[in-house]
């Protein structure tokens, strides 16, 4: 079965990249949407992310991986939210733009474009690639 690939939306004021790197690790907790939620609880160990600023940016800025599968939201007081740990793997060379991926014919479908408002989508695999040649990282 092919590898899933994700992205995750973060305002940089609120947690920017650097301070993500910094860190080494994030519990990604805070998720209040029944479909990104479902979407954390798809997601496996060692699957790709990407990074994206959004609000200001607006831009893929890195790649992490999934460190830690779905589990209960440690800051949910009620309800039944999820959570994942995720990893930094490195930065993209060039940032690749909300403009550049609405023009794009690779990556102009991708729900990040259709619905932004998700703050977990899943990435076709051939787009997850497209993004990193034009963000100048090898696929690997």
């Amino acid at each position: 079965m092919p590898t899933q690939c994700w992205l995750v939306k973060q305002e940089p004021a609120a947690y920017a990249w650097d301070t993500f790197v910094k860190e080494g690790r994030a519990a990604w907790t805070g998720v209040r949407n029944y479909q990104a939620r479902n979407n954390l609880r798809t997601m496996k160990a060692g699957d790709p992310v990407l990074y994206y600023h959004s609000v200001t940016g607006l831009a893929v800025v890195g790649i992490a991986r999934v460190a830690r599968t779905a589990y209960p939201d440690p800051t949910a007081t009620e309800g039944d939210w999820s959570a994942v740990d995720l990893e930094p793997v490195k930065p993209l060379a060039k940032l690749v733009t909300l403009a550049q991926l609405k023009t794009d014919p690779a990556t102009r479908d991708m729900l990040l474009v259709r619905n932004s408002r998700l703050s977990v989508t899943p990435v076709p695999e051939p787009a997850y690639r497209h993004i990193l040649e034009l963000g100048g990282v090898r696929a690997g």
